[in-house]
C-alpha cells in the first residue's frame, strides 16, 4: 500500500479512484470500455498532477520526500548495483555498528569498497539499525574499511542516509565527536577516488564524515544539513514547529547546495520522488556514479588528494561583488 505524504492528497485522491475503477472493470466486461477510457483520462490527470507538485516542491516538503520510509535504502543500491558483495564487520575496537554498513564488491564490474548508512525499513529493522544513527563504533568501521581501501587501491563510494550522528550518552562517552572528526579526515586523505551520494537526508556531522568526497552527488529531493530543520528550529526560536521556517533559511535542498557548490551534480528523481519508482532511481544513481569513477579514474594518488583538498577548500570562497561560490 503506497504512502502519500501531505501536499499529494489530490493524487491520493485521484489514485483512489482509479484502482477503484480499475477493480470495477474486472468484475464487469460488459462496460470495460467505457472504464478503460476513464481510466486511461484518470492516470493522464494524476500523472499531470504529481508532475505540477514536484515541479515546485519547498525546502520542508523535500525533507518529508527525503525522509519518505519507501525511498531506496543503502541495501537496495547494493542488492542492485553490487555484485559479488563481501560485507565486514566491527570496528575492531568496540563492536558492530549496524547503523554503517560497509564492505567490498564490483560496482556495474568495477571493484569498490562500498559503505553507507543503512536505516533499515521495517519497525524491526529500524531498531537493528537506529534509524541510521552511527555510534562511534560505525565511524571507526569506516575508517578501518577505508584504510582497506587505500591499501588495495579500491575507489571509495558511500551512500548518506542519516538524521545525524547517535547523540546518546554512551556514544558521547566512547567519544563520538572523536569518531566523526577521525574519519573525516580519512575521506579527506585517501589516496583512491571517493564518490558520496546523499541520497536521503544529510545530517550534520554524521553525514560528513563519510561525505567528505572527491565528487558529491545528491538525489533530487534529498537534503543536505548541519543540522535537522527541527533541530535548528528548536535552537533559534526555542520551537520545534518552526521547522519548516529553518529548512527555508538553511539552504538544504539539492538545487540551493549545487548553486553554492556544497555538492558537484544533482541526480534527477523519477516523478513523485525515488520512493514512487525506486528501480528507476537506484539505476540513474549507479549510472551517475560509475560516470564520476570513469572520470576521476585517470588520475594519480597526489592529484585525487588533491583534487579534493581543492574542492573542499573552494566552498564558501568567494570574490567582494561575486556571487558566493564563485
Amino acid at each position: 500500500m503506497r504512502t502519500y505524504l501531505d501536499f499529494e492528497k489530490s493524487v491520493a485522491e485521484v489514485e483512489a479512484k482509479i484502482e477503484e475503477l480499475a477493480a470495477l472493470s474486472e468484475a464487469s466486461g460488459s462496460e470495460a470500455l467505457a472504464m478503460g477510457a476513464e481510466l486511461s483520462r484518470l492516470k493522464v490527470k494524476a500523472e499531470k498532477q504529481l508532475a505540477d507538485i514536484y515541479s515546485k516542491l519547498d525546502a520542508w516538503q523535500k525533507t518529508q520526500v527525503a525522509r519518505h520510509q519507501d525511498r531506496p535504502r543503502f541495501r537496495d543500491y547494493v542488492a542492485a548495483l553490487v555484485t559479488d558483495f563481501v560485507e565486514l564487520s566491527g570496528d575492531r575496537t568496540y563492536g558492530e555498528d549496524a547503523a554503517i554498513l560497509g564492505g567490498t564488491g564490483k560496482f556495474l564490474g568495477r571493484p569498490v569498497l562500498v559503505l553507507g548508512h543503512e536505516k533499515g525499513r521495517t519497525t524491526a529493522d529500524r531498531l537493528k539499525h537506529n534509524f541510521g544513527m552511527a555510534r562511534p563504533e560505525g565511524y571507526r568501521k569506516a575508517v578501518r574499511l577505508m584504510d582497506l581501501a587505500d591499501r588495495f587501491s579500491l575507489p571509495v563510494v558511500s551512500f548518506v542516509d542519516t538524521a545525524g550522528a547517535y547523540p546518546g550518552i554512551g556514544a558521547e562517552e566512547r567519544g563520538q565527536a572523536e569518531a566523526i572528526a577521525r574519519s573525516t579526515e580519512r575521506c579527506l586523505t585517501l589516496g583512491v577516488p571517493m564518490v558520496a551520494v546523499i541520497a536521503g537526508e544529510g545530517g550534520s556531522g554524521g553525514a560528513i564524515a563519510i561525505a567528505a568526497a572527491n565528487k558529491v552527488l545528491m538525489l533530487e529531493h534529498s537534503i543536505y544539513s548541519v543540522i535537522s530543520p527541527e533541530g535548528a528550529a528548536s535552537i533559534l526560536w526555542k520551537d520545534a514547529a518552526r521547522a519548516k521556517d529553518a529548512a527555508t533559511a538553511m539552504k538544504i535542498t539539492a538545487q540551493d547546495l549545487l548553486e553554492l557548490k556544497v555538492v558537484d551534480s544533482i541526480i534527477a528523481e523519477p516523478t513523485g520522488g525515488a520512493h514512487r519508482e525506486p528501480a528507476a532511481a537506484v539505476a540513474s544513481v549507479g549510472a551517475a556514479v560509475a560516470e564520476t569513477l570513469d572520470e576521476l579514474a585517470t588520475l594519480s594518488v597526489d592529484e585525487v588528494r588533491k583534487q579534493r583538498r581543492d574542492r573542499f577548500l573552494a566552498i564558501g570562497r568567494f570574490e567582494e561583488g561575486a556571487a558566493p561560490g564563485v
